[in-house]
């Protein structure tokens, strides 16, 4: 194993973050030891840290957090599967029922937010020589983006509309481009984003109370909701063309929500929804792999060894007017 403490950064409840030392990953099965360069800190870390849950899943035990991440085999599994020892990887969090860094099950499955972490071999994607580590701690989240797009259809030479510039948002302007978008506008209620989006391939932006968006009038082919809000939404109804597609990529707050549904059915619009990924995320290191640059979503990044400064960076991360994605340095 590699020297120095295994340092994991641990949600023990609400407004309890801990940068704390974890025992040393011992693998199971088919599981190999990665040892972890970098962590994207994810709206679900942040709901651990303020809310003691992300949604339906709620903490009641002590969970390293983290589902974003990069890093290289110290030990690659027994069995022969999965990358050789010293092969750059980035990671696909999701297992056959839950999810790395969840409260869905008790006990909770740990994230990987640690110097060293154990991972099933299955879940490790290898990474293209020419991808640096600090890029694909956002192969993640890029793979949400992809997999919205996906959901919109074909956009070549289509005119896209972004809503909400976070680092979802924000990736979802660089897959649009990527796709063939001739025309992405991006919308956000800030400046950074709006500016981080522009880097990303954005044609123009809004601002997220122009009046173009109180109107209907943009007439862009489709639109991906990136902000989770029903302002933002409202605004993806009435911006996208008689016939065009809203994909809802943000995720709307609980219960029963008013929109726009009057509009969406006199206007034919198809409203579909969009969650976490299937396999884009071998598109995305593929599309890394070939000189896609998505590092202009990064804005922060701290060091596991600065507690003050890991806690502080969940804050930055937060606050959507002055970050965009906020990484861990493990």
């Amino acid at each position: 194993m590699a020297a120095g403490p295994n340092l994991a950064v641990v949600a023990h409840a609400a407004d309890d973050l801990r940068v704390e030392e974890v025992p040393e990953p011992q693998p199971g099965p088919g599981e190999a030891v990665v040892s972890v360069a970098y962590g994207g800190i994810c709206g679900s870390d942040l709901h651990y840290w303020t809310h003691g849950a992300a949604g339906l899943s709620i903490l009641r035990e002590p969970m390293v957090l983290g589902h974003e991440m990069s890093g290289t085999v110290l030990v690659a599994a027994a069995d022969g599967t999965g990358p050789a020892l010293g092969t750059p990887v980035t990671v696909h969090p999701a297992t056959h029922d839950s999810y790395l860094g969840s409260a869905a099950l008790l006990p909770h499955t740990p994230g990987v937010f640690a110097r060293r972490v154990a991972l099933p071999a299955a879940m490790l994607r290898p990474l293209p020589d020419a991808v640096s580590l600090r890029s694909a701690a956002l192969c993640e989240p890029a793979a949400v983006a992809w997999h919205g797009l996906a959901r919109a259809g074909d956009v070549r030479d289509r005119r896209v509309l972004v809503i909400g510039c976070g680092p979802i948002g924000a990736l979802s302007v660089a897959a649009a481009r990527t796709h063939g978008a001739a025309e992405v506008v991006a919308v956000d209620l800030h400046d950074l984003p709006r500016r981080i989006a522009t880097d990303l391939g954005a044609t123009s932006t809004l601002a997220a109370d122009d009046p173009r968006l109180t109107e209907v009038g943009l007439d862009v082919d489709v639109a991906l909701e990136c902000s989770g809000s029903r302002p933002g939404l409202a605004s993806a109804i009435r911006a996208t063309r008689r016939g065009g597609r809203v994909v809802m990529v943000g995720l709307q707050p609980a219960g029963e929500q008013p929109t726009l549904l009057a509009q969406a059915i006199t206007r034919e619009l198809e409203l579909v929804g969009s969650f976490r990924f299937r396999d884009e995320i071998d598109d995305v290191v593929a599309a890394l792999g070939s000189g896609l640059a998505l590092d202009a979503a990064i804005t922060h990044e701290v060091d596991v060894t600065d507690t003050a400064g890991v806690l502080d960076a969940f804050g930055t991360a937060r606050n959507a007017s002055v970050s965009g994605k906020v990484l861990l340095r493990f």
